[in-house]
């Protein structure tokens, strides 16, 4: 593999959106990292995959550009990628981008694989060329990987600037749905209040102290996935919005979590969210709203269960006296909710990758509560279905070792099938059911409304 990351400044500024529109909409294996609707801070990144990469749970098996062979995606990407083989800097640094499925904790966990899911259990591009926009200086440039700008790339390099001239013009719009689609859930209102109360009752029981319960929509609708990302971005912007197609999925997210960050210089982070509350009709009632989540005892407690696993599951990889939590309990405030959010941080121990860090965490505890072995046979039991996706992560694990790794959570799944959002919320002892239920459609709102289903 050629490891040398070659840059090229553009000159003047064209909105990311513009740029997708006109160059990598129609592409068949597309990536849009995207810092956000109104970013003043942060990296974008538009690129094409040139390899592909997907792996199945139940055969244990990792297929690349067609091939197949036993194995498993973590340890796929830990040989593609130990040690970096690119120099350190800001953001996407090109490598393999794509998501890893809930299903993957069969094998992070070593258990054994429950119900397959109806997509790959991990999708991943290799990108090695794309654009990335500095939201802070309004600044592109061209990123490849390659030896130098000559022959293949200099002509690359020649047909996107000229490409971009024209995508100037483009103006992508995210048409509005003329026909209401069905929706189905997975379960009814009366069923999931039934397995809110089971939770509870195990929790009584001693099993665990916090359950991530989750259920399922499915909309029979196949929008253009540009188009749907746009009304998303809108709709819910957020710092950690993507845009994923691959062999006719896509994945779009509008997810504010972070799973996991790994730095070039060994640093773990993870911001997990626990805690909802809605947004306010009116400045006054919205800041109530922020206090009364702050200050919810039960709230409180569900985010500090997570933090507590998360302080677990990376002080497993870290130096020893390594781990803090640098901020807990915070408001964050999106679009459509309120939200507590943590931060916890350790260094890499000697001798481990951040893949071992991946590993060490999957799935995310604020995805499968805490205990984080009680919590998933108890869902295992109730939910009865794969998660697929959703409750994964999606991101990049780039050249210089840097990983960035979102929840994969208020987010849409299009297929030839239609559309699956998953959603859920974090049960405790404390909980209300009939207020769980209310907080799941709550969550859910805004993606059925970018679908055109209430």
């Amino acid at each position: 593999m050629r490891s040398r990351v070659l840059e090229s400044p553009l000159a003047g500024w064209i909105d990311p959106a513009r740029v997708f529109g006109g160059l990598y909409a129609s592409h068949p294996h597309a990536v849009w990292l995207d810092s956000g609707m109104h970013a003043e801070s942060g990296m974008s990144f538009l690129g094409r995959g040139s390899r592909l990469a997907t792996s199945s749970v139940a055969d244990r098996t990792v297929t690349v550009d067609g091939r197949t062979s036993d194995g498993e995606i973590l340890q796929f990407l830990k040989e593609e990628l130990e040690p970096a083989s690119a120099e350190p800097g800001e953001g996407f640094r090109l490598g393999w981008v794509g998501w890893l499925g809930y299903e993957l904790r069969a094998q992070t966990m070593d258990t054994s694989p429950r119900i397959g899911s109806r997509y790959p259990d991990a999708a991943l591009l290799f990108v090695d060329r794309g654009i990335v926009f500095d939201h802070a200086n309004r600044s592109m440039r061209l990123i490849a990987l390659g030896d130098s700008w000559s022959e293949e790339l200099s002509g690359w390099r020649d047909s996107t600037i000229s490409a971009l001239s024209s995508a100037a013009d483009h103006d992508p719009v995210g048409e509005t749905p003329t026909v209401i689609p069905n929706v189905s859930w997975a379960y009814g209102d009366d069923d999931y209040l039934a397995m809110i109360r089971e939770c509870q009752e195990a929790i009584v029981d001693g099993d665990a102290y916090q359950i991530c319960l989750t259920t399922e929509v499915r909309v029979d609708v196949r929008p253009d996935p540009f188009a749907a990302y746009l009304r998303l971005r809108a709709a819910s912007p957020t710092h950690h919005g993507s845009l994923f197609v691959v062999d006719g999925l896509a994945m779009l997210s509008s997810s504010p979590e972070l799973f996991l960050a790994v730095s070039p210089d060994r640093v773990v982070e993870s911001r997990p969210i626990k805690g909802t509350r809605r947004r306010g009709s009116d400045p006054d009632e919205d800041a109530a709203l922020a206090r009364e989540l702050e200050s919810s005892d039960k709230e409180r407690a569900e985010n500090l269960m997570i933090v507590d696993l998360m302080r677990n599951d990376i002080g497993r990889v870290s130096e020893v006296g390594s781990v803090s939590v640098t901020r807990l309990l915070a408001v964050e405030s999106y679009a459509q909710v309120h939200q507590l959010v943590s931060t916890v941080r350790g260094i890499l121990a000697p001798g481990l990758t951040g893949i071992d860090a991946v590993a060490a965490c999957f799935p995310a505890g604020s995805m499968t509560g805490a205990p984080k072995y009680g919590a998933v046979a108890i869902l295992d039991r109730l939910e009865h279905r794969a998660r697929g996706v959703y409750a994964g992560a999606f991101g990049y694990f780039g050249l210089d070792g840097r990983i960035d790794l979102a929840m994969v959570i208020r987010s849409i799944v299009l297929d030839g099938e239609g559309a699956t959002i998953g959603t859920g919320g974090g049960i405790t002892a404390l909980s209300v059911p009939e207020e769980e239920l209310d907080e799941v459609h709550l969550k859910v709102a805004a993606l059925l409304a970018v679908l055109g289903a209430s």
